[in-house]
């Protein structure tokens, strides 16, 4: 039976700059047949191309397409047993790109996702190569970006404006602001999105089919007195949302209590047991 659904997301740079790859405008979700829902328009999202990472039917898959790294990893993710190719062809197929369109491809990280709901966890795979031709011509719905600039939409949010999506925040940006690492227990899962918010989903006494509740922790590294009319902020270190986990896992919620700055703000979206049974530890 399987424990996880994977995703195979690209990350593919530019040679001509090798801070830029390309992110994919995504597909708005569907309606859902409800006036005031559907009359919303929302901004466009901006993501790496991916797609679903399928299982190998009968025998393990031979690549013909040269992936550095995936042996390596095969304690983490065997390789062996899904599509790896196809799910390449099909990602460059979105951009109207084909395999040799690229140089070399490397593995270049495995996200696993913690348990946030009801169905399996996703798990990503990202894997990086470099477009031989730089001049290539973008189609459209495709654009470069840099890291920076992935970074300045996420800062300088505006109505209407493009958005950046989670995959590239997991995949890159999370791995340049690692400048403080937050001391939470190696044996809870944890996912950082947007950069600087950490969600660890904690078992609660939550509604079925559910069985965590999100933990929301924000520390930034430094607070300045000067925040304006940001004074919830500016007289804490730290803000912790939520903290609804079961009786039996108030030692975990405790360890990551003690990880925090002392001048900790406690903030509860609602009063439900789920949100609130470890607030008094």
């Amino acid at each position: 039976m399987a424990t996880s659904t994977y995703n195979f997301a690209l990350i593919l740079k530019n040679p001509l700059n090798d801070a830029e790859f390309v992110l994919l405008k995504q597909t708005p979700p569907p309606k859902f047949n409800d006036e005031e829902y559907d009359s919303y328009v929302d901004s466009d999202l901006w993501d790496l191309p991916f797609t679903k990472l399928n299982i190998v039917e009968g025998k393990n898959s031979e690549l013909t397409v040269a992936i550095q790294g995936l042996e390596s990893s095969s304690e983490t993710i065997n390789f062996s047993k899904f599509d790896v190719e196809s799910a390449l062809i099909q990602v460059l197929g979105k951009m109207g790109f084909g395999v040799r369109d690229g140089g070399e491809w490397r593995l270049w990280k495995c996200v696993e996702e913690a348990e946030f709901g009801p169905g399996l966890p996703v798990h990503t795979v990202y894997i990086m190569g470099t477009l031989v031709d730089g001049n290539r011509y973008l189609q459209e719905g495709c654009k470069w970006m840099s890291s920076q600039s992935c970074l300045n939409w996420l800062v300088e949010v505006k109505p209407s404006t493009d958005r950046v999506g989670p995959l590239v925040i997991l995949g890159l940006l999370n791995d340049l602001l690692q400048s403080r690492e937050l001391k939470v227990l190696p044996k809870l899962q944890y996912q950082e999105y947007p950069p600087g918010v950490i969600l660890v989903p904690m078992k609660s006494r939550t509604k079925s089919p559910f069985h965590t509740t999100n933990l929301i922790l924000f520390a930034p590294e430094s607070i300045s007195d000067d925040q304006g009319d940001s004074r919830f902020i500016a007289h804490g270190e730290a803000l912790i949302v939520d903290p609804g986990c079961r009786r039996e896992y108030h030692d975990e919620l405790l360890e990551v209590v003690s990880s925090l700055p002392r001048k900790l703000i406690v903030f509860v979206t609602h009063h439900h047991r789920d949100h609130v049974d470890g607030k008094n530890i």
